[in-house]
């Protein structure tokens, strides 16, 4: 890139794709619990001990906030209840705060009181014509929907060779139908779980309020517990920040807060107790610590090979109104080439302008079948000749990560080059 392109590059906001894959690629210059160990004294066994309840209190209070989550997954029950029972054990070798912490898990009947409320939720759903989790309906439907679809598929291969010729025009139109089919599908049955969950929530908890209250109240013992430790290793309390979807607990600032599936979710750390000066941040954690301590850990390689492509798009002037999302992981390096050889700029529109109604009536899904939340849109620059979005979803609960990318305006002509990107 000589100078004048790279002038014009800084002054649009456009960024090269290969500059910004080489830093989120670069490895850290070193772990974040090393640096913390290194920089305050804290040992290996400390820093694993805060991160164990963090992890206890992530999996009560998300559950405590959207039981109706969980219901039917008996799986996911059982493997959050293993983790949380091996954590809670090994309060029983820690100090006495921690054999209280053990004490009052069995007090509260932590367990009893999650498989209680659990059992309650798959009553009420039940009850609503709901008897299974979403993800099993979309794969018990894409598996009633893919049986045809492959029968008539079969059936168009072996008529000619009876000498029955199919007529392209009936063909084409039937292809769409199967194609658009699991599509609405999938958007019906997430349209209807969310309706289900808004329209139950209020019922749900007033029923279920007692159950809740306990689950709360043993959150509220732990985080007490995780701040008199961290107080008592004098670590910086605004170093450690993770996330909750209630704002209800005390002793926490709350930093940030963002929409999630319909939730809020709250970005909060430590607040010190009333007038004491907090811990000075050493100079070489100033600016590591931006992000959490003990963030989710990523699938990086694996998130570059998940691209899905806005297929049969309807849309103008940069609003997409209708479309068939289409992993096309093997096209992965064809795309990766394509992005490499693109400039990104921020969308001027936010999402709920781009796709209207989202995820309603249009969604992208990951491809563990949850609707992917959309974090960042780009427009891309394609060698100064064609413009595309890359809409960049956040991390997954299966880890995965999903891009799609989209015409801005069905109308816009693909150059050959990228043809059996967007058109195939």
């Amino acid at each position: 890139m000589n100078e004048k392109e790279q002038e014009k590059s800084e002054q649009t906001g456009e960024v090269d794709y290969k500059e910004r894959r080489s830093r989120r690629s670069r490895a850290p210059r070193r772990a974040q619990g090393q640096a913390l160990q290194e920089a305050l004294g804290i040992s290996p066994e400390e820093l694993k001990d805060i991160e164990g309840k963090l992890s206890v209190v992530k999996f009560l209070d998300y559950f405590s906030e959207e039981p109706l989550d969980f219901a039917f997954k008996e799986r996911t029950i059982d493997q959050y209840v293993k983790r949380i029972t091996e954590k809670i054990d090994k309060f029983e070798f820690g100090g006495e705060e921690d054999k209280l912490l053990k004490k009052g898990f069995e007090d509260k009947k932590i367990l009893e009181t999650v498989n209680k409320i659990k059992s309650n939720t798959e009553e009420l759903a039940i009850s609503k014509g709901i008897n299974r989790s979403v993800d099993k309906r979309l794969r018990r439907l894409n598996l009633m929907i893919t049986g045809p679809l492959l029968g008539v598929a079969l059936l168009f291969f072996l008529l000619p060779i009876f000498g029955i010729n199919l007529d392209t025009f009936i063909m084409l139109p039937l292809i769409c139908v199967f194609c658009m089919v699991p599509q609405f599908v999938r958007n019906s049955v997430v349209k209807k779980w969310f309706q289900f969950k808004e329209e139950t929530r209020n019922e749900f908890y007033l029923k279920n309020r007692d159950d809740i209250l306990v689950l709360k109240s043993y959150i509220a013992e732990v985080l007490a517990n995780i701040r008199f430790e961290l107080l008592e290793l004098k670590v910086p309390l605004e170093l450690i920040k993770f996330s909750l979807f209630t704002r209800d607990y005390e002793d926490l600032n709350v930093i940030s807060q963002k929409k999630l599936k319909g939730m809020t979710e709250y970005y909060v750390s430590f607040a010190y107790p009333e007038g004491m000066e907090p811990f000075p941040i050493p100079e070489s954690l100033q600016q590591q610590y931006n992000q959490p301590i003990f963030p989710e850990r990523k699938k990086s390689q694996k998130a570059e090979k998940n691209f899905i492509v806005l297929t049969e798009m309807k849309g103008k002037n940069g609003i997409i109104t209708s479309f068939v999302a289409s992993l096309k992981d093997n096209l992965a390096d064809n795309i990766n080439q394509m992005l490499s050889d693109s400039k990104f700029s921020e969308a001027d529109l936010g999402l709920s302008e781009i796709i209207p109604n989202y995820p309603t009536d249009n969604a992208i899904y990951c491809i563990c079948g949850e609707v992917t939340e959309i974090s960042t849109i780009n427009v891309c620059r394609w060698k100064d000749k064609f413009n595309f979005y890359l809409f960049e979803g956040t991390q997954c609960k299966c880890g995965d990560k999903i891009y799609a990318i989209s015409l801005v305006d069905e109308e816009d002509e693909v150059p050959e080059e990228l043809q059996e990107i967007f058109l195939s």
